[in-house]
Parts: structure tokens; C-alpha cells; sequence
């Protein structure tokens, strides 16, 4: 990909979207990772920093230190504003209110942790009528590697047709800070968590399987190319195929 071609066409994208929606500007939650380093430091170069508002949401006893340091740099590189909303009391009081929420499994409860957060980013969007920009890459809603009306449930996906691996590549070329390019991915979930962990495959493996399942390359094939077993290739297609209702508006019977 021409990345700067790529760069050029996100930053009209994210203008002309907002433009035509008619509003003040746009909300983006900034994790201290790289994906939302990179759309929002896109969506600055779109609109200037006084029309991006970012906003850090950890989890006292979970989100790591390192993110709300990267977070509060990348915010003061950019020169944004920025607000940090701690959402522990916000989890807590939905347990309270719901008694069985108590025997949740983890995936369960990391679900509720990303929709609450996209729920403090449409208030903000709606107070200040602004749209909210999603951090997903190409090779997540491929995947589908998110979750459905959390991070998944936004108004534009910016960096929805970059790789991760030209995520990073990107953010490189525009001098983005090297702490937030080099950490390890995760969406900070659950303690220890990390994505490429989860998947069972690196970044940069899934997205030669993902760029060769889009050009048509038969299961050989791409075994052989890339060095993978058959497992982590199986398990990329089940990914795929599972989660294909979330890359799907929600399905409506045919009356007439």
C-alpha cells in the first residue's frame, strides 16, 4: 500500500464525513496503544486539535500505569484536549445492580468493560455533537476482534482499511511517540491479556494469511508461504466466519 496515499485519503475521509454530518468535531477514546494514537493524530491532521477531544478510560485496578502515561503523552504531543474517566465505579454499580452478574465469565465482563466505555464517548459526543471515531484496524473486523456495540460501535472506522502492520508502519512515518508503536497490543480486558496471545498467531503472521485469503490463495498455499500450521490457520477462519455478524447491520425480516 502507499501509505502516504493511505494518509492523505483517511484525513479527507474523516473532513468530509464530519462536514457532512454537520458537527462540532469528533470524540476519541485514547487506550495508550497505538491504534488510537494513530486515528487520533490522523483526525487532528483532518480537523486541528481543537476539534478532537480525547478521553482515557482506565480501570484503577487493571489498566497499567505505562497506558495512562502514553495516553497523557500522546494527548500533549498532539496538543488536544484530553480528560481521564475512571470506570471502576461505573462497573461496580452495574454489578451491584444486576445480582448475577457475580457468576459473569471473563469475556462477559470484558464485554461490559468496552461498552461502558463507548457509552461515556457517545455522552461526550452527543453533549458536544460530535462524532465518535473508532480505532479498528482492517485485520480486527476481519477478524472480528472486538466487541459488538463496544469498541465496534461507532460513527466512522478511519483506520478500518489499514492492517495492523501498516498501522504501525504509519504511525512510524508520522513520528508518532515510540513507546505507543513498540508495546505489546491488548485491549486491556483482563490482567495479562495480550492480542496476539488471544489469537494464537503475531500481527504480522495473521495479516500475510488475511492479505492472501483476500487474494483467493488455497489452505496449501498459504501454509506453505507463510510458516503456520494448520491449527492458526483453521482458527483465522473460524474468526471469520463467526463473526461475520458483527461486519453486518443487524438483520430484519422480509415482510413484503
Amino acid at each position: 500500500m502507499d501509505l502516504e496515499k493511505a494518509q492523505n485519503w483517511i484525513i479527507d475521509f474523516i473532513r468530509n464525513e464530519t462536514g457532512k454530518a454537520g458537527v462540532n468535531g469528533v470524540v476519541v477514546g485514547i487506550s495508550g496503544g497505538i491504534d488510537s494514537a494513530l486515528t487520533a493524530t490522523l483526525a487532528v491532521k483532518a480537523l486541528g486539535k481543537d476539534r478532537v477531544l480525547g478521553i482515557h478510560m482506565p480501570e484503577s485496578s487493571l489498566t497499567p500505569a505505562a497506558d495512562s502515561e502514553d495516553a497523557k503523552t500522546l494527548a500533549d504531543w498532539l496538543g488536544i484536549e484530553y480528560r481521564t474517566i475512571e470506570i471502576s465505579g461505573v462497573i461496580s454499580a452495574f454489578m451491584a445492580a444486576v445480582p448475577e452478574s457475580e457468576s459473569a465469565d471473563r469475556l462477559t465482563r470484558g464485554n461490559l468493560k468496552a461498552r461502558t466505555r463507548m457509552a461515556l464517548l457517545y455522552f461526550h459526543a452527543n453533549q458536544l455533537n460530535r462524532m465518535v471515531l473508532g480505532t479498528g484496524n482492517k485485520t480486527e473486523i476481519l477478524l472480528g476482534y472486538y466487541t459488538k456495540y463496544g469498541d465496534g460501535g461507532v460513527d466512522l472506522e478511519p483506520i478500518g482499511g489499514l492492517y495492523k502492520t501498516e498501522v504501525w508502519e504509519l504511525s512510524g512515518r508520522l513520528g508518532i511517540p515510540e513507546p505507543l508503536i513498540t508495546k505489546k497490543p491488548s485491549a486491556g480486558l483482563w490482567a495479562g491479556q495480550t492480542d496476539e496471545a488471544e489469537l494464537g498467531i503475531s500481527y504480522v503472521k495473521v495479516d500475510e494469511v488475511l492479505r492472501m485469503l483476500e487474494e483467493g490463495a488455497e489452505p496449501e498455499k498459504i501454509l506453505n508461504n507463510i510458516g503456520i500450521s494448520a491449527e492458526q490457520l483453521s482458527s483465522v477462519n473460524r474468526r471469520i466466519e463467526r463473526n461475520e455478524h458483527k461486519r453486518k447491520a443487524p438483520p430484519v425480516p422480509e415482510l413484503y
